[in-house]
Parts: C-alpha cells; sequence; structure tokens
C-alpha cells in the first residue's frame, strides 16, 4: 500500500488538519503527515529503506555532525514546514545557523537538507506532494534516494524551484551544495 490520505481519522475535514491537530492524534502504530491541510498515512518502511536510512545518517553524521556544522535527525521527527505542513523526512541536517529552529518535540521551520528514500509506493508523494512542499518551505537541497536502482538525486533550490545536480549511482561521488565535504562518498555506499 502506498501514501493515501488518511480519510477515516477523526479530526478536522481534509485541508484543514494543522500541527495542533495532528498533535492530538492517537498514538496507533501508523505513520502520518500533513501537507497543505490533507492527513496522509505513509506506509512502514521496510529492510531497504532502513538499510538506506541507516547509511545516510551515518554518512551525514560524519560529515555534518562529528565536523561541527550542524545536527543530523532520523525519523520519525516532526518538521513543521508551516501550520498545515508537517512532515516527517526519513534523514533531516540542519545546519549551525538554523539551530534555533529545532524544539525538544520538532523542528519549526525549514531544514537545510533533507532525505527520502523513495520506493515503488511513495516515489509519486515523494516526488509531486513532499517535493513541491519542500520547495514552498525553501528546504535549500533535496535528496531522493532510490534503494532499488541504487540512485540518488540531488535537488537544489533556486528560484522557488528544484533543479537537479545529477543522479548518482555506482562509484560516482556524490555532489551537494549544502554539505560539500560529502563528495568523497561513492552513491553505492549509501546502499551498502
Amino acid at each position: 500500500m502506498g501514501v493515501i490520505p488518511a480519510n477515516w481519522v477523526a479530526g478536522p475535514q481534509q485541508g484543514h488538519w494543522t500541527y495542533n491537530h495532528y498533535a492530538t492524534l492517537p498514538e496507533d502504530g501508523q505513520h502520518y503527515e500533513i501537507v497543505e491541510g490533507v492527513l496522509y498515512m505513509t506506509p512502514s518502511p521496510n529492510k531497504s529503506h532502513q538499510d538506506a536510512v541507516l547509511w545516510f545518517s551515518h554518512y551525514l553524521l560524519l560529515y555534518v555532525r562529528i565536523a561541527g556544522l550542524g545536527q543530523v535527525f532520523v525519523a520519525p521527527f516532526d518538521v513543521e514546514l508551516a501550520p498545515d505542513v508537517v512532515v516527517q523526512p526519513d534523514v533531516i541536517v540542519v545546519l549551525n545557523a538554523g539551530l534555533e529552529k529545532i524544539t525538544p518535540m520538532r523542528i519549526i521551520g525549514a531544514p537545510d537538507l533533507v532525505v527520502e528514500v523513495s520506493s515503488p509506493s511513495t516515489v509519486g508523494y515523494d516526488r509531486h506532494v513532499k517535493q513541491d512542499a519542500y520547495a514552498r518551505a525553501g528546504i535549500q537541497e533535496y535528496w531522493i534516494a532510490d534503494p532499488v536502482a541504487q540512485t540518488v538525486e540531488v535537488l537544489l533550490l533556486e528560484g522557488g524551484e528544484y533543479y537537479s545536480l545529477g543522479v548518482f549511482s555506482g562509484q560516482m561521488p556524490l555532489s551537494s551544495k549544502v554539505v560539500p565535504t560529502i563528495t568523497e562518498v561513492q552513491a553505492e555506499r549509501f546502499f551498502a
């Protein structure tokens, strides 16, 4: 099952969900996000997804947190991009200049970099719904990883829209404007 609007969940009418409504959801074992006031249920991750998240977080911890450039988080950790947009990217980077956005319960505002590990059931949501939300919020860099194809596309925000820095695979070193030192890591290492 892919990402679907959670129409059965008690709460406001779809299109009117906010962080305050979201914060009152009972713990039911499901994963939820809000985009433009619509509550979505997202599928639980599988093994290849979790493996990739582990490797992305490992390398970003090395090249961001340990390097003293900022903080790195993994899902589930809420990111409130707007009152009606609450997401849980797979991996989140907030550089030192934006650390005030981090609260004990969530990040309020745009992180500098987010990583989504897509699957066939989530790729449309990741490439359209979330990508548009991330661009509107001003997230400077968005990586979309495909563990099946073992590729990482790096998208950079310019003029309110994302453009691709490239699709990286195999022994190609990843390119990033937000974390320029990550070029030491070959794309295949994220899927080891």
